[in-house]
């Protein structure tokens, strides 16, 4: 594992948790990078932080300040908010210093004792010797030789220059604010964005102040800047100018220390993830390596995360086999369509000016909850803001659709919240397309419902994009997960053009695609359509299943778990 940052040190100890053995290459030791200057403005939203708690990573819980909502502003250039809002966040974002983080996760790598740590800055020629004496390597730093192995891959970067110039001041000593903890995200448009947020840092609670100026802005104002105390100060003239009420917060703080700021300028880029090393052999891309965003949207740890939990589980399942130049592209093609696309697309969508129909979405949240929280709920999986944060008919579809809703009687998050408490199996229901093309998506509104004649039913959103082929189709197939599955869980659940690629399946009756592996799994045929508000029930008659019996996924507020015997029974 060539760096230790977010996503190598998280894939680094997940790893030696299931027994690998694992060298953990980075070029800071524990104590040093405590000393250093602040990595980034890490926002850990919870889907990201549910990947460190599922490895016992997350050391920091009742300490680090619980971030509970997001607060966004669109500004005037003289410091008026033309819109406002605060929306709640479905689970609390956790802010702790990577210095904090990676120095423990390290230490803790290091008490194991099944792994090594090699304090060294990896060059190409150290890459083909750890090459030859491991069964992988994985690149997840950005920086030095084994960063720019990865060729840019133009297609999917569309900025060949930084859209924003960043600095970050970590202070403490500011006022309180009222209320609960906030993600504080204000937006000038041509000018740039500033957020706040609360911290946790090695002396205690902190705050962060990040700026992102559009170049050649009045934000852009930090080449002259050389020494702590001074960046400190240009923070405080910015503020005094564009965000006075923040200004009125923070005039008497102080930096957490010499290292407590950061100034850079990224270049949105995305990587092909294999390169090949002079002597044949390959090396594997992970996070900031091949998929590096601009520090906008809050994504670049979270999206660590995501990294290292889905190389893991990619990991494990390959098992002892060799891993190959087709296995590692596959495994980035899986991360890329499930989570990393979105993450990208959010980012470069707030690097460039806003589209109308975007800025009426902004604006509608000021009047309507539900469109807040779901902007909200955007920073936490940037996956629920397709289609319509993008495309201008779909907005207008739904923001038609929030309207209606807010003038009903129940307050659907509320309602959606209160449904999640019923713990549900989760399922793959598949179908094959009058055109030949094999449709799938993820439903837990799976149920039994007559034994005489065997009939089950389940129910797919009407905004659902494959609903019209499974309108088309004759038969369906219920596919009920195992607890191991549930990788296959979040790739039919994120919208892709395929999501059957490189999937092993059998043609089940009329052609639907069948899946392996799965606990049960049902053939039917459908003989009703029910239309129930949102959504459309499928009637099907069974004519045809397998049980194979195992460990099922479950599904719980907004999270899977496994099935266990009951200690009382």
């Amino acid at each position: 594992m060539i760096g230790a940052g977010q996503a190598g040190a998280q894939l680094a100890l997940g790893l030696q948790k299931h027994g690998y053995d694992v060298t953990l290459v980075t070029d800071r030791g524990p104590d040093e990078i405590r000393r250093g200057p602040v990595m980034s403005s890490p926002c850990m939203f919870d889907t990201a932080l549910q990947r460190e708690r599922a490895l016992g990573l997350h050391h920091w819980e009742g300490r680090a300040p619980d971030i509970t909502g997001i607060a966004l502003s669109l500004v005037g250039p003289h410091g008026t908010p033309h819109v406002s809002w605060r929306a709640p966040l479905e689970g609390p974002a956790h802010s702790v210093d990577q210095r904090v983080k990676c120095a423990a996760w390290l230490e803790r790598f290091a008490e194991d004792g099944r792994g090594e740590i090699v304090l060294h800055e990896a060059g190409v020629n150290d890459l083909d010797r750890y090459a030859r004496t491991h069964d992988l390597v994985v690149v997840s730093t950005g920086k030095g030789e084994p960063g720019r192995l990865f060729p840019r891959n133009a297609e999917l970067s569309p900025y060949d220059r930084p859209r924003r110039a960043l600095a970050l001041t970590y202070v403490t000593g500011a006022a309180p604010r009222d209320g609960e903890a906030t993600l504080h995200y204000r937006m000038i448009p041509g000018v740039g964005e500033y957020f706040s947020l609360p911290a946790l840092t090695a002396t205690g609670p902190c705050d962060i102040m990040a700026f992102e100026g559009v170049p050649g802005g009045p934000m852009d104002c930090w080449d002259d800047i050389h020494t702590p105390e001074a960046h400190l100060t240009r923070s405080l003239e910015i503020l005094h100018r564009f965000f006075p009420d923040e200004y009125e917060r923070y005039q008497h703080a102080q930096l957490i220390d010499e290292g407590g700021v950061l100034r850079d300028a990224i270049t949105p880029t995305v990587r092909h993830p294999v390169a090949r090393l002079a002597s044949g052999r390959h090396v594997l891309g992970m996070a900031d390596a091949v998929v590096l965003d601009d520090p906008l949207a809050g994504q670049g740890p979270n999206h660590a995360a995501q990294a290292a939990a889905h190389y893991l589980d990619a990991i494990l399942r390959h098992g002892t086999g060799e891993f190959t130049p087709q296995w590692m592209q596959r495994t980035f093609d899986g991360f890329w369509r499930g989570w990393a696309q979105w993450a990208v697309g959010w980012t470069n969508s707030l690097l460039a000016d806003l589209s109308p129909h975007q800025r009426e979405l902004v604006t509608a949240a000021a009047e309507i909850p539900s469109v807040a929280s779901a902007l909200a709920a955007g920073f936490d999986d940037p996956r629920t803001l397709y289609r319509w944060w993008f495309e201008e008919a779909e907005a207008h579809r739904f923001l038609a659709e929030k309207r209606a809703r807010h003038a009903a009687r129940f307050d659907s998050r509320g309602l959606r919240r209160a449904l999640g408490q019923y713990a549900t199996g989760v399922t793959v229901v598949t179908a094959r397309a009058p055109d030949g093309r094999n449709v799938g998506m993820t439903a837990n509104s799976f149920t039994s419902v007559s034994l005489d004649p065997p009939l089950v039913l389940w129910c797919p959103g009407k905004n659902a994009p494959s609903l019209p082929d499974f309108t088309d189709a004759s038969h369906f197939a219920v596919h009920v997960l195992a607890a191991d599955q549930h990788h296959l869980s979040r790739r039919f659940a994120t919208p892709a053009d395929d999501k059957f690629h490189s999937l092993p399946i059998t043609p089940g009756i009329a052609g639907t695609p069948l899946l392996a592996g799965t606990v049960a799994r049902f053939q039917c045929r459908t003989v009703q359509r029910l239309d129930a508000g949102d959504h459309v029930i499928f009637l099907g008659e069974v004519e045809q299943y397998e049980a194979d019996g195992g460990a099922p996924l479950v599904f719980h507020s907004g999270y899977y778990h496994v099935a266990a015997e009951h200690p009382d029974l």
